[in-house]
């Protein structure tokens, strides 16, 4: 969710953009998206039979064998853009990283890190991008010494820094990057949100037939679970008849 929140705060986008793992191991999937409204959400599936397995937090171990997909989805009126990353590395950062320097041919530095507190998790993180050179040599090769002390300075920073609720991001920037000189925009503010809806759910059912619908029933009713939020939707007889006939 944070790389989610990192990534989607460089781009311009009407919709959503989503930042999703898939891979053979004991958390096959992991699904963030953060809308244009700064609507964030995400949901993870874990086989705990096979967390006993795992004796370090690494890619390998969590996701196995899979990849990373980011999908920026501008609405039906436009195309969406897809890229599909390759799991190199021993963190989600490791492999975005990768794929910014093979694919996009962009330096870009990624920290992230989060801490499990008494108000519950908190999540922070660092993205530095290397802007394409427009100058002589000599002048960019100064730049790349730049570029190199900025890696330094944000792989400086703790995670205790990135995850403490009373260090704003503006003092942090500052404590990192002040020799540099640090310029601060109108911060965006997330919240949680979830889309789903009723009126989402029931256009699902109607895309199947009601005889795979009728064999979801348990006790007569169909009842339906949003993955993000966990809020669940029933229908009986009376429901389900409404959805398919609008009577």
């Amino acid at each position: 969710m944070v790389l989610a929140a990192l990534l989607s705060s460089t781009l311009k986008y009407e919709g959503s953009f989503t930042l999703q793992t898939r891979g053979d191991g004991p958390v096959p999937t992991m699904v963030s998206d953060v809308t244009a409204e700064a609507e964030i959400r995400g949901y993870a599936t874990v086989r705990p039979e096979r967390m006993t397995d795992v004796t370090e937090p690494t890619i390998g171990a969590l996701i196995g064998a899979g990849h990373l997909a980011f999908t920026v989805d501008q609405g039906q009126h436009a195309q969406r853009y897809q890229g599909i990353v390759e799991l190199v590395g021993d963190t989600l950062a490791d492999c975005l990283q990768h794929y910014f320097w093979q694919s996009e041919q962009i330096d870009v530095g990624l920290k992230v890190a989060v801490a499990r507190t008494a108000q519950g998790w908190v999540g922070g993180g660092l993205m530095l991008q290397r802007l394409p050179e427009e100058t002589e040599d000599a002048v960019a090769s100064d730049h790349v010494d730049d570029w190199r002390r900025a890696m330094i300075l944000m792989q400086s920073c703790t995670e205790a820094e990135l995850t403490d609720p009373s260090l704003e991001s503006e003092r942090l920037l500052y404590r990192l990057f002040h020799e540099d000189g640090v310029r601060v925009f109108t911060p965006t503010a997330l919240r949680r949100g979830c889309r789903c809806s009723r009126e989402r759910v029931a256009r699902i059912l109607r895309s199947l037939s009601r005889a795979d619908v009728n064999d979801y029933k348990v006790d007569g009713v169909v009842s339906m679970t949003c993955e993000f939020c966990n809020r669940s939707y029933e229908f009986d007889d009376a429901a389900l008849e409404q959805v398919f006939t609008g009577a």
